[in-house]
């Protein structure tokens, strides 16, 4: 069993409030959740308007799998609206 972690760091360049922020990082988080199946959380930055760190997490049988699907959120990520994909690293587990 593998368990495969990706954090992304992310700024959001039209937050002018914490309210802004996290309604844009709420709809990414639930965007990755349904379409990769993930769990998904914001990990630091919590109270910082423009930054953003999240964490997610696949358990798979395969470590080529897991490693795959976390690359693939990882781009899903870099083109959503609202949000730019600053740096992300893998790790498995």
């Amino acid at each position: 069993m593998t368990i495969g972690l990706l954090q992304m760091d992310f700024l959001i360049p039209e937050s002018r409030s914490l309210k802004d922020k996290r309604r844009v990082m709420k709809s990414l988080k639930q965007l990755l959740h349904n379409r990769f199946n993930c769990s998904v959380a914001e990990i630091e930055f919590k109270e910082t308007w423009g930054r953003s760190r999240l964490a997610a997490c696949v358990v798979s049988d395969d470590s080529r799998h897991a490693n795959d699907q976390l690359n693939e959120i990882a781009r899903f990520s870099a083109n959503k609206h609202g949000v730019e994909l600053l740096d992300y690293r893998i790790e498995m587990l």
